[in-house]
């Protein structure tokens, strides 16, 4: 399969970005199968690099490599094994849930492969990681000797790249229905089937143990809390009280579970399920650091409005519960939202708030989610770590 392109129209992935939109092709030559191979070709024939194929989609192809070789079972090796050396090289000691691909960050777009202990999650989000997924999974169990490996492969990305969900084994055992792994000092239960994601927000491994740094001695209210994570790295390292508020009760029963499993007293935390709007409006405690860690408020390009008006709210009732010297720790895991318009929101949010804000950091996730530099759109996790002032 050939992609031909319009004439300067390969400048951004020569840099190395790893799409080629619809817009940008000229013509297709051979057969137009959802997922196949295909060379990329610039209008001056050169070679661009090699990807596959999804000609229903704006994003037609994802390349996945920039060099003429072969796209087989080796190759798929020689990614894997730099993605786990990149994780062996950068992991805190006796982490035991981690990402090892994450998509276009380690140059395998629509796969990732999620590391829970002995059990492998994998999410194939497009036709093309589909196609190689007897790959990926024969070299995956050849490197890690997994317990099982299982597939979480869901979402709007298959739904746009034809494919139904599906879920199920595709390899070795069944994960048993909560399996603990270690962070930060912490043992944390984590449910990969019925969970969210592929069952834990392991990209906010390093901003909980920020957040746990800090924690001594302060009330801590931990918003859009699951299974309690923030929460929990904060008690283990001294906090006097921590508030959990979640409207799910099946994530609230999670993040309980989680609280007895590291021998937390009863009396430092609370479980809350109400709307985390709601509450913030409602509640007249006060708190000396608030983490807000919602889902994303904007799913499609026409949620913008929306979505900005949800995450400027939820930070200006939070601004109004901290002390001066209080911390707020603020995410957006909203693809259509640039960090810039973010942090212009959070701003906003200050200024109605009538609060003086400091900006101590800009907040991502961890080196176990890494972003190809020519990818700005893998950057969707982005947050600040703000103080108020006197």
């Amino acid at each position: 399969m050939i992609v031909r392109l319009k004439p300067g129209r390969e400048g951004p992935v020569r840099a190395g970005h790893p799409w080629v939109f619809s817009g940008a092709i000229a013509r297709l030559e051979g057969e137009e199968a959802a997922g196949a191979l295909a060379q990329v070709i610039s209008a001056d024939g050169m070679r661009v690099g090699t990807g596959y194929l999804n000609p229903r989609c704006s994003i037609t192809v994802r390349l996945l490599t920039w060099q003429d070789e072969a796209i087989d079972a080796r190759f798929i090796r020689r990614r894997i094994e730099a993605a786990l050396v990149l994780r062996q090289a950068t992991l805190p000691p006796r982490t035991t849930g981690y990402r090892l691909i994450n998509g276009e960050g380690d140059f395998l777009p629509g796969l990732v492969v999620d590391v829970y202990g002995d059990f492998l999650v994998c999410q194939f989000l497009t036709a093309g990681a589909d196609r190689l997924k007897p790959l990926v999974v024969e070299v995956l169990v050849a490197l890690l000797s997994p317990q099982g490996i299982y597939e979480k492969s869901e979402g709007s990305v298959r739904h746009e790249e034809g494919l139904p969900n599906a879920a199920g084994v595709v390899w070795g055992q069944e994960p048993p229905s909560l399996i603990a792994i270690e962070e930060n000092g912490c043992r944390f239960f984590v449910q990969v089937q019925s969970g969210q994601k592929t069952g834990f927000f392991l990209d906010q491994r390093d901003n909980r143990a920020l957040v746990g740094s800090l924690a001594r001695g302060k009330h801590i209210l931990n918003g859009f809390s699951y299974s309690g994570g923030f929460g929990i790295v904060a008690a283990k390292q001294g906090a006097q009280r921590v508030v959990s508020v979640d409207s799910s009760a099946t994530a609230l029963h999670l993040a309980r579970q989680n609280w007895h499993g590291n021998d937390l007293s009863r009396t430092v935390g609370e479980c809350i399920q109400a709307d985390m709007f709601s509450y913030l409006r409602e509640t007249a405690e006060i708190f000396d650091v608030i983490v807000l860690d919602p889902p994303p408020f904007i799913r499609r390009r026409q949620d913008v409005r929306s979505g900005v008006k949800g995450y400027k709210e939820i930070n200006l009732q939070a601004l109004r519960l901290l002390p001066p010297g209080g911390f707020l720790f603020s995410f957006s895991c909203s693809q259509h939202l640039s960090a810039q318009d973010f942090l212009q929101t959070v701003l906003f949010a200050a200024a109605d708030a009538r609060r003086r804000v400091q900006l101590l950091q800009h907040l991502g996730p961890g080196p176990d989610h890494p972003v190809n530099l020519a990818h700005g759109e893998g950057s969707y996790l982005k947050g600040v770590w703000l103080r108020v002032g006197d």
